[in-house]
């Protein structure tokens, strides 16, 4: 049910201050984990270690420190382009796309789970998705995460 007075149903991915913030329209679609990142970087959340200084609630810093320890901190707005044009071919929905992205699969097992019907829509061509998505997105290393570099990647990416 809709709060704000219009007909239909609401999407509710995205409401109010968080769409004007971002400088995208309100309900447009769902966000990457990267964007989602990104719009928290902007914000200061990878340059105040205090905590203090940013203007972040508190469970914006949660999901900061969660999505640094995911695919997201990898990517950059080329290598999603790229990995968007190159499986085009696939004809993936939208979310089994946001899917890969956000959790960027690295067996087969995974991309079975992510694409509804994978085995009929795709066939052996599932081997080839995994081959883009480890070409794309080489997996993420073993060893921590060094927020440094990734502070220095998020400035280069905004530059």
């Amino acid at each position: 049910m809709r709060t704000d007075g219009g007909s239909g149903p609401s999407r509710g991915y995205l409401s109010g201050s968080w769409a004007s913030i971002l400088g995208l329209e309100a309900n447009a679609g769902p966000l990457t984990n990267f964007e989602v990142l990104n719009f928290l970087k902007s914000k200061g959340a990878s340059k105040d270690p205090t905590r203090v200084l940013a203007d972040l609630a508190p469970s914006e810093y949660k999901v900061y420190d969660y999505l640094v320890g995911t695919a997201a901190s990898n990517q950059t707005r080329e290598k999603i382009d790229e990995f968007l044009e190159k499986c085009k071919k696939f004809d993936l929905a939208k979310a089994e796309v946001l899917n890969i992205l956000n959790i960027r699969p690295s067996s087969v097992v995974e991309t079975y789970s992510i694409i509804e019907f994978c085995d009929q829509r795709l066939g052996d061509g599932v081997e080839e998705l995994m081959q883009i998505v480890e070409e794309v997105f080489p997996a993420p290393s073993t060893e921590p995460v060094n927020e440094e570099t990734i502070n220095e990647a998020a400035e280069t990416n905004e530059n």
